[in-house]
């Protein structure tokens, strides 16, 4: 049965985008190979045309579209924990303890879990200014060429920023009109312009406690 064009618009656009790269380069591939095999068409103005498309055109968009589909995956927490050094971290994240501010955080969806990392670490690697993505690639040095550390001793090349807490919760009466954050009105300002941590010693500062993940107690997803 042939698909009139709206119906079959609608079924590519439901496709994954990487099912779509994939038809892309294998389209892109097909079409540079009958330009090789058949050199003499580009001799006329519409080969010319069809030569400029098939090899500059599409291959730049296939890179466009694979970089942007690697982009949006390495947003979530499953890419993030496919890396061996962090399955402590994405463990920490099921701490049955209130006071453990990610696995809160997690547990309770005050972030999406499928991209709770990058929501609470919008600044990092890949995603902060073109400084933290070029040093994000110290990672990928170290992984493939050195020695990772071990996950306990790995760190923030930064003091965490409190925009990442900020992007959710300001505005938000439980913040604004938090006890502790209006005792005195410089604390507020402190916290908005960055110079006061929320992870703070005696603020939130139960963060990823991977040095004794062993002895805690976690929670269990119900199905």
């Amino acid at each position: 049965m042939r698909l009139e064009p709206p119906m079959f618009a609608a079924k590519l656009s439901i496709l994954p985008a990487t099912t779509l790269t994939a038809i892309l380069v294998l389209v892109t591939v097909a079409l540079v190979a009958v330009v090789v095999v058949r050199p003499g068409m580009v001799k006329t103005p519409g080969g010319k045309i069809l030569a400029f498309i098939v090899l500059f055109l599409l291959p730049v968009l296939c890179g466009a579209m694979g970089v942007s589909t690697d982009m949006e995956r390495s947003t979530t927490t499953a890419f993030c924990l496919s890396c061996h050094t962090m399955e402590s971290w994405g463990q920490s994240l099921h701490i049955d303890d209130p006071n453990h501010i990610p696995a809160a955080h997690f547990q309770n969806h005050r972030v999406p879990p499928e991209t709770a990392c990058y929501t609470c670490h919008t600044d990092y690697a890949m995603f902060g200014t073109l400084k933290v993505k070029i040093g994000g690639l110290r990672h990928v040095y170290v992984y493939y060429f050195g020695t990772p550390p071990a996950p306990e001793n790995i760190k923030l090349y930064q003091q965490f920023n409190n925009d990442n807490c900020l992007h959710c919760h300001l505005g938000a009466r439980s913040f604004e009109e938090g006890a502790t954050h209006t005792a005195d009105p410089a604390t507020m300002i402190a916290i908005k312009s960055n110079k006061l941590s929320c992870l703070s010693s005696g603020c939130h500062d139960v963060i990823h406690d991977i040095a004794h993940l062993k002895e805690a107690k976690f929670w269990k997803e119900s199905n």
